[in-house]
């Protein structure tokens, strides 16, 4: 039985997961119209391309993101070789690169028509060519590039935590560096790399940017083109509760992963185990630059170089609207996202009931929602409040009748909060 003090929580904390699941709502009830014509048309021409390019996708960049994020993490962890000090946390910079903006620079320098292909023509003749970067190895290798710092972090917290004893001991069992590092190390450090994986596979699933830059159609361009080609929000919904389903299915594989995972008894390890010499060094820090230069330096180099040649000049007035603008947004989103997650972190501690915890966890979902899902259901919400309630209430009080919700500063807030 809650004390009256914990009950006071409730209205707070299941008001904040009934905006969560609003979304939701919203997709199920797409459901309750089908239109026939426009299933069978997607049906028949794109839905196995899309479902065969996501599932590309998806296994490309797991095992991409894997090898990266485990192999830079093993090596900034455990290992000392020159560089590794600063590498140890600009690798985790290209968080900072948007994906659509990596994936523009990489179009941009290698299409045929980009700087790299023209020097190698002028160099070794016109008959060269390189493979394509409009494919999808290059959306494939792009996203990777982004999103390989989930696991990294996860990662190599998780090799840290282990503690020094673990791997000596398994020196004294006569195993070597690398048959430690199989048998030992990364075990223990599965559950977390499942859920760094699961973390890069939702971003992934939710990406738009990156895949409309590539031309290649997923079930977030699909959802797109659905809304704006066929103009019917209802099959676009329907749409997105599909991809829905699926970020489901990781979000509780990386919850389930996340379960599995048990602190180390041991302190954890302030100084590296192997220190690397000669031609394992040079190896060790050209693997770790390189992927720090394609994934950070030569993107940012590349965009100061564009902006010196053309973008310095386009400068006026706009671009410090679109800057305030940026500023304002962020801070007001940011604000209000901070004040909830305070509000159930108090209610959380002082009401650790069930039904608050069930209620917290709820709320918590929303993180797993792509943004095109968000954007469809507060849209189909909206628009229903608006032609329902504010457009009839507002005639009636002798106004213009006209939407308020829809495609408001409100609608973009609530999707951030979400």
């Amino acid at each position: 039985m809650a004390h009256p003090a914990q009950r006071r929580w409730y209205p707070v904390v299941f008001a904040i997961a009934a905006l969560v699941l609003l979304p939701l709502s919203v997709l199920l009830l797409s459901w309750q119209t089908i239109d026939v014509q426009i299933w069978s048309h997607l049906w028949e021409t794109q839905m196995p391309r899309l479902l065969g390019n996501t599932l590309t996708l998806v296994l490309g960049v797991g095992a991409g993101v894997t090898l990266l994020g485990v192999s830079l993490a093993w090596l900034t962890s455990l290992c000392e070789f020159p560089g590794r000090r600063w590498l140890d946390w600009a690798l985790m910079l290209p968080f900072a690169i948007p994906a659509y903006v990596l994936a523009f620079v990489f179009v941009g320098l290698l299409d045929f028509a980009g700087p790299v292909q023209t020097l190698l023509r002028e160099w070794f003749g016109s008959g060269l060519r390189l493979p394509r970067v409009r494919s999808t190895g290059g959306v494939i290798v792009v996203l990777v590039l982004v999103f390989y710092p989930y696991v990294y972090l996860l990662a190599r917290t998780a090799f840290l935590a282990q503690g020094k004893g673990l791997m000596e001991a398994a020196r004294v069992l006569g195993q070597s560096p690398w048959q430690a590092f199989w048998r030992v190390a990364l075990p223990m450090a599965r559950p977390a790399i499942g859920a760094g994986v699961a973390l890069a596979l939702m971003e992934t699933l939710a990406d738009f940017g990156a895949v409309s830059v590539f031309n290649f159609d997923t079930f977030t361009t699909a959802i797109y083109k659905t809304w704006y080609g066929f103009f019917s929000l209802s099959s676009a919904a329907q749409l997105a509760s599909l991809l829905l389903l699926v970020v489901m299915l990781v979000l509780y594989g990386e919850r389930r992963a996340r379960g599995a995972n048990r602190a180390s008894n041991e302190r954890p390890r302030v100084k590296a185990l192997y220190h690397l010499r000669g031609f394992k060094a040079l190896a060790a820090t050209t693997w770790c630059g390189l992927v720090f230069s394609c994934a950070f330096v030569i993107p940012m180099l590349q965009l100061a170089v564009w902006f010196w040649q053309r973008g310095r000049f386009d400068l006026d007035e706009r671009y410090t609207g679109l800057i305030v603008h940026t500023l304002y947004l962020g801070a007001m989103a940011a604000l209000i996202t901070v004040s909830v997650a305070l509000l159930l972190a108090f209610a959380r501690r002082l009401a650790p009931t069930r039904a608050i915890r069930s209620g917290i966890s709820l709320a918590n979902l929303g993180y797993a929602l792509p943004g095109s899902v968000l954007a469809v259901s507060i849209m189909l919400a909206f628009s229903y409040l608006d032609r329902e309630l504010v457009i009839p209430l507002s005639s009636w009080l002798g106004g213009a009748g006209k939407p308020l919700l829809l495609g408001s500063l409100s609608a973009l807030l609530l999707a951030y909060l979400v």
